[in-house]
């Protein structure tokens, strides 16, 4: 019983630690993330939640072979990146941000989840997209990680599918010649449904590691991670977890919970002992 308890209680100081933090406000620098930019006519995220991307698009890879877009989809949940690889500034910012918020996750990209990177820009090809993939990864620096980051290159009905299925506007500025675009992220799950936006360049870890946790129905993740799940509630208007005063309750009457049966099971085995056992040890 005593290893059971010892979990339990690192648990239950690892949860209360996270809850007494300071909620992090969303500035958009380093280690933050801005709320979505207001909606425009042409550029902006709109959200569809529960909506489903559509698997059969077709794109090309890295190494120019063409691929369905459900060829990255199936077992683990997906983070959808959009961005274009010539981007002179916030492209670049966007994805060096998506690199330091993955890189503190204890989560392995190929591991417990994938991570689809997509040009929304049809005139990039796979040459560009083997060049970023290659920057990208050794920067990151994880075992296994090339298998499961994908990027990918198209024409241009399957990247308007594709923006407009998870509500991804954006307008080509031929005076500075370049796209005007809104950053973020979304969480897919294995079957390719949206399950979260986090807006801005970067994104704090626990809002991503949530929300991968709870995108899929696969178990990843610790005892912690579920007590955090109990206590945090997704909101949409603003892309992150926030601490719920119902959910913290709860998570404190399981807390409770689990400790009086602890004390039961502890209580039985003491009674089912038999007389004198105690002594005969001590002798």
């Amino acid at each position: 019983m005593r290893a059971p308890a010892v979990r339990l209680a690192a648990a239950a100081a690892l949860l209360l630690s996270a809850l007494a933090a300071p909620a992090q406000k969303w500035t958009g620098m380093q280690g933050t993330a801005p709320a979505p930019p207001p909606p425009t006519k042409e550029v902006g995220f709109d959200q569809k939640m529960g909506g489903q991307v559509p698997l059969d698009l077709v794109f090309r890879d890295e190494s120019g072979r063409e691929v369905k877009l459900s060829s990255c989809f199936g077992k683990k949940p997906v983070i959808l990146h959009l961005m274009y690889f010539e981007c002179p500034m916030l492209c670049g910012m966007a994805i060096e941000g998506l690199l330091r918020s993955l890189r503190s996750l204890s989560f392995d990209v190929g591991k417990e989840f994938d991570v689809v990177t997509v040009s929304f820009d049809p005139r990039e090809g796979p040459e560009l997209a083997a060049a970023k993939k290659a920057n990208v990864i050794g920067t990151y620096a994880r075992e296994g990680a090339g298998s499961g980051w994908h990027f990918l290159t198209g024409g241009e009905a399957s990247i308007r599918a594709l923006t407009s299925a998870v509500g991804f506007r954006y307008v080509w500025d031929e005076k500075q010649k370049q796209f005007a675009h809104a950053t973020g992220v979304v969480v897919l799950t294995p079957g390719g449904k949206i399950s979260r936006y986090f807006f801005g360049i970067e994104y704090p870890a626990k809002d991503l590691r949530l929300g991968l946790i709870d995108s899929t129905s696969e178990k990843i993740g610790g005892l912690t991670d579920q007590l955090l799940l109990m206590c945090y509630h997704y909101d949409p208007s603003v892309g992150r977890y926030t601490p719920t005063v119902t959910r913290i309750l709860q998570a404190g009457a399981a807390l409770t919970l689990v400790a009086l049966v602890t004390f039961i099971v502890v209580m039985l085995r003491r009674e089912r002992r038999p007389p004198g056992a105690d002594t005969r040890r001590a002798a």
